[in-house]
């Protein structure tokens, strides 16, 4: 009757273990995750390299959003 009783207070311990964890975060280690902040640099940033590159055909950049990213391209 012991090993039953050990053998119940384990799985007991095992299903508390798992269910006091509740659900992961949507990757809170992924860079920019969760932080508008280093997204907005990040698009500033490209806008910057996208006006050098354009500037030097003499032209401006000009974005647009495709499935959720931003993309620059050259206009007259």
């Amino acid at each position: 009757m012991g090993s039953t009783v050990r053998q119940l207070t384990l799985a007991c311990a095992a299903l508390l273990g798992a269910c006091a964890g509740g659900p992961p975060l949507d990757n809170p280690s992924a860079p920019g995750a969760m932080r508008p902040d280093v997204d907005e640099r990040r698009e500033a940033r490209a806008l910057e390299q996208a006006e050098a590159e354009c500037s030097r055909q003499r032209k401006h950049a000009v974005a647009q959003r495709v499935d959720g990213e931003t993309l620059y391209d050259c206009a007259d």
